[in-house]
Formats: C-alpha cells, sequence, structure tokens
C-alpha cells in the first residue's frame, strides 16, 4: 500500500495519478464508505468525519474499521488529507474527528510500503 498525504488541496490526487498506475479512485470526501474495488482511495478524511460523528459515543475508529478490511486495500493508492495543522479546534467534536484522523495516518503509515508527503502539488517521498 502506498499512503499519500498532505494539506487541503495541495495537489495530492494528481500527483498520485501522475506517479502511479491508477485507472479508478474512490472519493471519500463526502462520508461515503471506501469502495477498495477501485485502485486509488481519495478524501479518506470525509469518511473518518463522519465516522467520528456519527457512531454513538465511544465513536467507531476509524484505524479500526479500516485494520478490519486490511487485506481489501494492501495492493491500493490511499490519499488523505492530515487535519493536524493549525489551531486546535475549540469544538469537541471536531477535536474527535482531528484525534482519530490522526490516529489512521499513524496505522496507515506504519503499514505503507511508501508514504508520500505533498505540498505545491509537489511530493515527496518520506518512507
Amino acid at each position: 500500500m502506498i499512503l499519500i498525504f498532505g494539506g487541503a488541496y495541495q495537489g495530492k490526487l494528481d500527483y498520485a495519478q501522475k506517479n502511479f498506475d491508477i485507472k479508478t479512485v474512490c472519493d471519500c470526501s463526502d462520508g461515503t464508505a471506501p469502495d477498495f474495488a477501485a485502485d486509488a482511495i481519495y478524501g479518506i478524511e470525509g469518511f473518518v468525519k463522519r465516522q467520528s460523528q456519527e457512531s454513538v459515543p465511544p465513536p467507531l475508529e476509524a484505524a479500526d474499521w479500516f485494520s478490519e478490511r486490511r487485506k481489501a486495500w494492501q495492493d491500493k493508492v490511499l490519499i488523505m488529507t492530515d487535519v493536524s495543522q493549525g489551531i486546535v479546534p475549540t469544538d469537541p467534536a471536531l477535536r474527535v474527528f482531528r484525534e482519530m484522523n490522526g490516529r489512521l495516518m499513524l496505522r496507515l503509515a506504519a503499514e505503507a510500503s511508501e508514504v508520500h508527503r505533498v505540498f505545491c502539488g509537489i511530493g515527496k517521498r518520506v518512507k
């Protein structure tokens, strides 16, 4: 699995399409669950946000959801936004989302064969 991350609107999907053999993309930005039939899963943070808000407390951990489906995404390109930068939100629900997204990124980065960070459309392999 290849993990690509970076800030919002930094060209992560374009970078992935230019550098990897991606024919189909599943966009989860609207909160839908990833369809692992696609070559790349984009906007994973949208799914994480929905997970953090819809579940009865305690929320269903997105990292656990991904772990349960590990075999399905082992050969995929996973693309997500790093929401950990900037001011910590005062809204407790947004903090839960931010922390859950960070825990998922940590787990995926540990599992990934490659990790790339994209900033201003320029990618750098960090693992």
